[in-house]
């Protein structure tokens, strides 16, 4: 009887995978056309403006007219925004084959919303290498993932990053500075305990590892050290798969201290000694505090062997006209 049970609810879960999977599918079907219906609805926009009629910016009684009609016609789904955001992705993406398969309408019409070409293609090329839902994407532009990954970069760098998304092929392509954690809810002026902040993380790991970058796997928290029969404890643990090499993590919700950088060296030559394998490169350390002194961290990590990391974190979304202005200022001068 137990063997029929066990059968019978395997023959449900199989039942359950595949309409799933179907389900998945079809909305990945429907998606997909709705682009090419949108692409399209651009593209005869753009050819009748061509002909002399009229140039259709948002205010053009051509898109009133369209959308009056249209709805008249075909029913809802055909406001004067939508009608300008197909003629919009009609401009920006003329040649139909450089969309990609693997993001959604819902996709498009966010990167459309981004005015800079260069940012938006960033944001194009890591959606459709990481798999990011339309959320994680909206999530990562608001928290202005390509300026801050771009600050530490030259003009060449910034380019390339645009073209082809992030590259992970060092530590210091891992690491940002800030981190945003606006995701934990958290009031700024509210003065938070390390321990809290490590909770509050945990308790939303996918956002986490979402503004960690791609490749992060989490191993621990408050991982046990023990020297010379003294005890330490990691606050966070994590697997890097691109890097093959473990990532220690030590939160700060004070300005870092050069004790704070001596603390996560002891860390990693321990993990190094200890919990490497043949197979691991060597650990790499990044303290997220909230705080920095530039040059108390020059002089505390300089000579070190290790690979050590020092990023502040905020808790609100970053200014991103500020951040933009210092792109600029980054590719005039390069």
């Amino acid at each position: 009887m137990t063997n029929i049970k066990q059968t019978y609810r395997k023959l449900i879960d199989d039942i359950g995978l595949t309409l799933h999977r179907t389900r998945e599918n079809a909305i990945k079907a429907v998606n997909q056309e709705l682009v090419i219906a949108n692409w399209e609805i651009g593209k005869h926009i753009v050819e009748f403006e061509q002909n002399g009629k009229e140039k259709a910016d948002y205010g053009s009684s051509l898109l009133s007219n369209l959308s009056k009609d249209l709805k008249l016609a075909y029913g809802k789904g055909f406001g004067k925004s939508n009608i300008y955001l197909c003629r919009q992705f009609y401009l920006k993406y003329p040649i139909f084959q450089t969309l990609s398969g693997k993001l959604s309408w819902s996709h498009y019409a966010e990167l459309l919303t981004i005015s800079d070409d260069l940012a938006r293609t960033f944001y194009e090329k890591q959606a459709e290498k990481e798999n990011w839902s339309f959320r994680e994407m909206k999530r990562q532009i608001d928290a202005a993932l390509f300026e801050r990954l771009a600050l530490s970069k030259d003009k060449e760098s910034v380019l390339a990053l645009s073209a082809k998304g992030q590259s992970i092929k060092e530590p210091k392509d891992i690491i940002k500075d800030p981190y945003v954690f606006e995701f934990l809810g958290l009031p700024q002026e509210k003065i938070v305990k390390e321990r809290a902040l490590e909770s509050k993380l945990i308790d939303n790991l996918q956002k986490f590892l979402l503004e960690l970058g791609k490749g992060f796997s989490f191993v621990a928290r408050q991982y046990k050290i023990t020297v010379d029969n003294q005890h330490f404890y990691v606050d966070l643990v994590f697997y890097h798969r691109i890097l093959k090499c473990f990532v220690l993590i030590d939160l700060k919700t004070h300005k870092v201290k050069h004790q704070d950088i001596g603390q996560m060296n002891l860390y990693l030559n321990y993990f190094k000694e200890e919990e490497n394998t043949e197979s691991d490169h060597e650990p790499i350390g990044i303290i997220i505090a909230a705080d920095k002194h530039e040059f108390l961290v020059k002089y505390a990590t300089g000579g070190l062997s290790n690979k050590i990391f020092v990023s502040k974190y905020q808790l609100y979304l970053p200014d991103q006209k500020q951040l933009e202005n210092k792109i600029k200022q980054i590719l005039e001068n390069g």
